[in-house]
């Protein structure tokens, strides 16, 4: 039986793509729903093209029932994987999924994380604190945002005359490189 994944993103879903190409074809895994806070998200038509179900929540959904934990459990779903999803994990999908949600931060964690760091606001403040380098953090999700432990990290040299779209592009980079894989070595080690 092939383990199945779901996707959680919140906008265009870049990262979702590469892992839906990724486990296209695979034999042991595959993506079994791609789920969003935001009906106008891109990631809904890479799911479609992939011929992927999905599923669209509102606040109340997500944080004051157990639609969605009872949702993953009925297509038996063996990892959460968070691309670009902006809400923190509430405690019951965190209960019946320990060690099972990860997530992609686009900077090398600690440094960088929390609360409202997302997107170009963690290149613009790496910019802006005039690092050398930068990179990319894959980690288990818990309670807190961007604090769960670190599963792999990745590192790019920011050169003189980088501006923010040359950082989130070498990130992008990475993570389109490190993110597919990682979720395949952390099903390989999963039992069923």
């Amino acid at each position: 039986m092939k383990k199945r994944i779901a996707i959680f993103a919140s906008g265009s879903g870049s990262n979702a793509q590469k892992i839906m190409e990724y486990f296209k074809k695979h034999q042991d895994a595959e993506i079994a729903i791609v789920l969003t806070n935001n009906s106008e998200a891109y990631v809904l038509q890479r799911a479609d093209n992939f011929e992927i179900p999905s599923h669209i929540f509102d606040k109340h959904e997500f944080y004051k029932t157990d639609d969605i934990v009872k949702l993953l459990k009925n297509l038996q779903i063996n990892l959460v994987v968070l691309a670009g999803f902006l809400w923190l994990i509430p405690d019951n999908l965190l209960k019946a999924f320990p060690n099972k949600i990860i997530n992609i931060h686009p900077a090398l964690l600690p440094k960088y994380g929390g609360k409202g760091m997302y997107g170009d606001k963690v290149h613009q403040a790496i910019l802006d604190a005039g690092e050398e380098e930068s990179g990319i953090t894959i980690h288990y999700i818990n309670e807190h945002f961007d604090e769960g432990e670190p599963i792999h990290q990745s590192r790019f040299k920011i050169e003189q005359g980088d501006d923010i779209e040359m950082i989130k592009f070498k990130g992008q980079q990475l993570e389109h490189l490190h993110y597919p894989k990682v979720v395949e070595q952390l099903l390989k080690k999963m039992k069923i």
